[in-house]
């Protein structure tokens, strides 16, 4: 990631100890899916609320990995061998980055 992505992360996340853990953060910047199961099928969707520049800012992470060979790249790979399909495990990815994001912000900010 670069200076402008980064900057967007630290500028939009604001102070991190206002988030309680990883799950609050992943909500805060849309990452975690929400639930649209339908009888039998269960499936998890988009998650339309939350800091949109702050998702943004995460898919253009996600996107850079997976273009390159990285390990994003194999964590997507992955889920897509586990039968997720391309949207599925773009997301997966997308929650990945975002929870080592917050670890990483979390650590930065104790300093």
């Amino acid at each position: 990631m670069g200076p402008v992505v980064a900057a967007f992360l630290i500028g939009h996340s604001g102070d991190m100890a206002r988030f309680a853990n990883r799950d609050h953060y992943a909500s805060y910047n849309a990452t975690a899916p929400i639930e649209a199961s339908s009888g039998p099928r269960v499936r998890h969707r988009l998650n339309p609320k939350g800091n949109r520049r702050l998702n943004h800012a995460i898919h253009v992470i996600a996107m850079a990995q997976i273009s390159h060979q990285s390990d994003g790249r194999t964590y997507f790979d992955r889920k897509l061998a586990e039968g997720k399909t391309t949207k599925e495990a773009l997301r997966a990815l997308k929650r990945h980055i975002s929870n080592a994001v917050y670890r990483q912000l979390v650590i930065d900010s104790r300093k």
